[in-house]
């Protein structure tokens, strides 16, 4: 079974940076098709971030489209998403997923002055 830990959360001010990793064990992760990062915020459903398949290829969210980048490292098993110009609707719980398989326990962020 696939298991997921994400670190990187915190406080960050609006327009600032931070960068989210998944730490993936229990299968390697070039063999796993597709992870994903999610976000929940209170009183919403868990909401699709950013997506990156085996091959590379990337998927955003509108919200996040331009500010936000996904990246693997297969030889580290490593999954991150960079998150740049934070803005307060930024906040929430991050969850990274491997499609499918597993989700992690997720990490918090927080977006505010």
């Amino acid at each position: 079974q696939v298991q997921l830990v994400e670190s990187g959360g915190g406080l960050v001010h609006p327009g600032g940076s931070l960068t989210l990793s998944c730490a993936v064990s229990g299968k390697r992760l070039r063999n796993i098709e597709s992870m994903a990062w999610h976000r929940q915020t209170p009183g919403q459903e868990r909401r699709f971030v950013a997506g990156i398949t085996d091959g590379g290829s990337t998927v955003y969210s509108p919200a996040v489209k331009e500010r936000f980048t996904i990246s693997r490292e297969d030889d580290k098993n490593m999954v991150y998403l960079r998150m740049n110009n934070l803005k307060p609707e930024d906040t929430g719980i991050y969850y990274c997923n491997a499609v499918r398989e597993s989700w992690g326990q997720g990490i918090q962020v927080t977006v505010s002055s």
